[in-house]
């Protein structure tokens, strides 16, 4: 998984590209760490080129949209591939996160 992640102006775009699973987990978790740490979130995700989200990908996204919402900030996943979408309808993500 490879995580860029650009500011401009007061908004923050995020490119994912990659599978997110249990061997990368961690190091996601530590690339969105400063994240979690604005005082007014604004979020862009660009899913283009995600190919996969585990579990643990999950829990990372409703991790920073929990940390999005406790500060009035706003959070969007966009250009999701079919395949990784269909995994948060079932999982129900896509009535928490905000998917264009």
């Amino acid at each position: 998984m490879n995580v860029e992640i650009r500011k401009e102006n007061a908004k923050t775009f995020v490119k994912l590209t990659g599978r997110l699973d249990t061997t990368n987990a961690d190091q996601f978790q530590k690339d969105i760490a400063p994240l979690m740490e604005e005082a007014k979130p604004d979020y862009e995700i660009d899913c283009t080129d995600m190919e996969y989200t585990s579990s643990q990908g999950l829990r990372l996204f409703l991790m920073l949209q929990k940390s999005v919402s406790s500060k009035g900030g706003s959070m969007v996943m966009t250009n999701m591939r079919p395949q990784v979408k269909e995994v948060f309808d079932i999982t129900g993500f896509s009535n928490i996160i905000r998917i264009l």
